[in-house]
């Protein structure tokens, strides 16, 4: 595992130009892709509650109540039991991300990689270079979260905002690369997931 810690938010991306693509699996069917898209459902999931979490921080912005009043709008939101059991607004749904890619990572990938006779290597390697740039803006959001929660100034509302948007970005491209390049491989070699 890379320690990101030092690098700079801006420096925190995915690199997508050097996206390897990953090989047809010629005996795939239409089933088998269909099969693989299973993927993309559960990662609608995760985007309709980061869109939550984004709705907060829009209403915010456009100026209908100030950053001050964060912890009672979240708190009239379902959402609120982020902020009982986790402290901030991305708690709940971000150590549901973090457990999902944990499975990616020790389960699915391997099954695909050694399925595939090692063909998914690069893939696998980038896809999981990428969820340590993911679980690196879950923890910096959880910071800046927290910080926000104890000082609901301008500044730790800025800092959090921006932080939410760089984890909401990477988060959506790459889950477009990993559905694009896996459905393929988890239809075929895995079933479904």
């Amino acid at each position: 595992m890379t320690d990101l810690s030092a690098q700079s938010l801006d420096d925190l991306t995915l690199d997508e130009a050097a996206r390897p693509k990953a090989p047809p699996v010629p005996e795939a069917t239409d089933g088998h892709r269909r099969q693989g898209r299973q993927l993309a459902a559960i990662h609608r999931h995760y985007l309709m509650e980061i869109a939550q979490i984004g709705a907060v921080l829009s209403r915010i912005e456009a100026g209908e109540c100030p950053p001050d009043n964060l912890k009672r709008i979240v708190l009239s939101l379902d959402m609120a039991e982020n902020f009982r059991a986790f402290g901030s607004l991305c708690g709940r749904e971000c150590q549901i991300l973090k457990f999902h890619h944990d499975i990616e990572s020790a389960d699915m990938f391997p099954r695909i990689e050694a399925a595939g006779g090692g063909k998914f290597r690069e893939v696998v390697a980038k896809l999981k270079a990428e969820h340590e740039v993911v679980h690196e803006l879950i923890i910096r959001l959880g910071g800046a979260a927290d910080a926000l929660a104890k000082d609901p100034q301008d500044e730790n509302f800025v800092q959090a905002a921006i932080t939410f948007r760089k984890l909401e970005e990477v988060i959506r491209s790459h889950f477009g690369y990993e559905e694009t390049e896996l459905a393929e491989a988890i239809g075929y070699y895995l079933g479904s997931i």
